[in-house]
């Protein structure tokens, strides 16, 4: 194989996230299909969700007590008449017409506040005795009471497309009688791992070999964000069965490749799509595990075919760096706004914490880091240690982690007790 050369394209963390970002908000909606509200948990909304009736549908009190005209009781105590109680649930026709002045109706949590009632007086503040009722607190209008439509009217778009499902949005949307709902297909996102080094899970490793987690804790961050993993056989290091590999992969509506993006001598992903005409947008990152990672596109058809019709479908890809702890950061902070933008999701910016370190860090500067970590304490106490980790490579002190400490590339040395930023895992 001729191996044409590629340009290389490194940019600083926030550039290349930009880049990602950029590209993810230009996806084209996916597919849509109808799917059981239950099994939409965790998926993405294609068609509005809308009110059915006014929400509340009556007004409704939020505390058990009596429903009273808060005028009655301006001054307290107040003894009012007994006229009714209402349950949540209780049919119409059980429901006082009217409370007039010097009336009041017990009531429960989330039952009909009934007409000429405005306000509703606490269980707490009130000593019954047969019909009548004292009431030791007084109400302003509309105390305790959840005015009719007050959470959303008739015919109003309670949830967008692109939201997640996640269960509060499950629970809106069985509240308006959505047994089923339209989402969005998952993506199928292809996952290569490549190099001689590797081999199967239930292989037995030779001195020099290990065993392939990177497909693995890609296929699980892949599921976690909405996507169906395709696992490819492993790519050797040798041009032409790569090449028919990544061919494979680019059918997927997203390629992942862990691996081969380096700078050594077997390192041949770049060189391979290359030839196949792709389009790189960046071939590094100035990050930390995690620099060798690139980003580009190339067209389905015309990978290794020499054409470039405009109109042919396009497949993004990422090489990952093959090291498990690059793989898996690389994946967090670039292939996931892609995989959200796959799933019909807008993509989400990234959110950090801010916590206290706990002990003081040393690094070199120029690149962000992103450092396994240990978030503890609750409340305004939390706290951030990071994990002795033996490098990138290093999957058990990742395990032990449960966050990425944050490093800007500026800084060198971190005093103890500085709020920096954490990525939580």
């Amino acid at each position: 194989m001729s191996v044409a050369p590629v340009s290389s394209m490194v940019l600083s963390f926030e550039e290349a996230r930009h880049v990602v970002e950029t590209h993810a908000r230009s996806i084209a909606a996916p597919p849509t299909e109808n799917v059981d509200l239950l099994a939409a948990a965790g998926r993405i909304l294609a068609v509005p969700v809308v009110a059915d009736r006014d929400i509340p549908p009556f007004p409704r009190s939020t505390r058990d007590g009596y429903a009273v005209r808060a005028q009655d009781l301006s001054s307290i105590p107040a003894t009012l008449e007994l006229v009714a109680e209402i349950k949540a649930g209780e049919k119409l026709e059980a429901i006082p017409a009217m409370i007039a002045p010097g009336q009041t109706a017990a009531i429960m949590t989330g039952a009909p506040v009934p007409a000429g009632a405005d306000a509703v007086v606490m269980v707490e503040y009130s000593t019954r005795t047969g019909s009548r009722v004292q009431l030791s607190k007084g109400v302003s209008a509309g105390e305790n009471v959840v005015p009719r439509g007050a959470e959303a009217r008739e015919k109003s778009v309670l949830l967008n497309p692109g939201t997640r499902l996640l269960e509060s949005a499950i629970a809106l949307a069985a509240s308006v009688g959505k047994s089923s709902v339209m989402v969005y297909k998952r993506p199928r996102v292809a996952v290569l791992t490549t190099g001689d080094e590797i081999v199967g899970v239930d292989q037995a490793p030779g001195p020099t070999q290990i065993r392939n987690s990177n497909s693995y804790s890609l296929a699980a961050q892949i599921q976690r964000a909405g996507g169906d993993p395709i696992l490819l056989p492993i790519a050797p290091d040798e041009p032409d069965q790569l090449r028919a590999l990544i061919e494979q992969g680019l059918t997927a509506d997203l390629l992942l490749m862990t691996g081969g993006v380096s700078m050594g001598r077997y390192d041949l992903v770049e060189q391979v799509l290359s030839e196949m005409h792709a389009e790189f947008f960046f071939t590094g990152a100035k990050i930390q595990p995690g620099r060798p990672v690139v980003f580009g596109r190339c067209k389905k058809s015309s990978c290794g075919a020499g054409t470039h019709a405009r109109d042919l479908p396009i497949t993004y890809f990422l090489g990952l760096p093959g090291n498990p702890v690059s793989t898996m950061v690389t994946f967090e902070v670039f292939a996931r706004p892609m995989l959200e933008a796959l799933a019909g999701q807008t993509p989400a910016t990234l959110k950090f914490l801010h916590a206290r370190l706990k002990s003081e860090i040393r690094i070199k500067p120029g690149l962000t880091r992103f450092l396994p970590a240990i978030l503890s304490g609750e409340f305004a106490e939390a706290a951030v240690e990071l994990v002795h980790w033996q490098g990138s490579g290093d999957i058990a002190a990742t395990a032990r982690a449960n966050c990425y400490a944050v490093i800007s590339p500026d800084r060198e040395q971190i005093p103890a007790g500085t709020w920096i930023a954490v990525m939580v895992r």
